[in-house]
């Protein structure tokens, strides 16, 4: 079967800096692929070449089996490529019916969108009246995951989906996921913390200085993030 996701040799970075040094990685058709390793090793800015936020300056980046080097992020999302960055990109003034309306445009109906996301985050439907900013943080990290399934993506890349939430939340949100896999939908998902994603994992690669150094089982990659590897980052806080 076809992967969903390869990147094949990929350079690149911000301006002429390079921050991704020759990065091969390939996601399968279901499969949750954990991509850890501590800040700075290059994580964020590879997904931001799969999202197409950063044309590559070497290598190939491919979807579904077709060469996509310098698509914008706009064609990457009509092909079923949807990124929740980072700090979860919601729109905090708007109430959680108004963020969720902003994804109609891809012609899904209001309906359609709110029947969907309420029936996989009921929290939401709780506060579909509430203005996003007041939520707290893993309510916002809901919302931004049922705008992303809004438009039923073949690829979701999540980033740091455990930042600054308590443990039990983030259980909470894995265990969605690992649903969202098991159901057909890819994930890339940037980790600094291994234990929060290992355990819904189907496989993991390790990252430093640009450029994947493992890739296995979660199994295996759990006993190689040593207290001295990834400097403490093996468990979330």
């Amino acid at each position: 079967m076809t992967p969903i996701l390869e990147l094949r040799n990929i350079r690149g970075g911000y301006g002429t800096i390079d921050v991704l040094h020759g990065v091969d990685l390939v996601v399968e058709a279901g499969q949750v692929h954990a991509l850890l390793g501590p800040n700075g090793a290059g994580k964020t800015t590879t997904l931001a070449v799969c999202s197409g936020q950063i044309v590559p300056s070497g290598g190939q980046l491919i979807v579904s089996g077709r060469d996509v080097n310098g698509a914008t992020s706009d064609a990457l999302a009509r092909s079923g490529v949807c990124l929740i960055p980072e700090g979860r990109g919601i729109f905090p003034n708007l109430t959680v019916t108004e963020n969720l309306r902003m994804f109609t445009h891809a012609g899904v109906s209001l309906d359609d969108v709110l029947s969907k996301a309420f029936s996989q985050f009921p929290r939401l439907k709780e506060r579909r009246k509430q203005v996003a900013g007041t939520m707290s943080g893993g309510e916002q990290q809901m919302l931004a995951m049922a705008r992303a399934l809004a438009v039923d993506p073949a690829l979701l890349l999540l980033d740091e989906l455990s930042m600054g939430l308590a443990p039990i939340i983030v259980e909470e949100l894995y265990e969605r996921v690992a649903e969202l896999a098991a159901q057909g939908v890819s994930i890339l998902v940037v980790e600094q913390f291994a234990q929060a994603v290992l355990g819904v994992s189907t496989v993991a690669s390790i990252m430093l200085h640009g450029r994947i150094t493992r890739t296995g089982s979660p199994a295996d990659i759990a006993e190689e993030l040593t207290e001295a590897y990834l400097g403490g980052a093996t468990a979330h806080p």
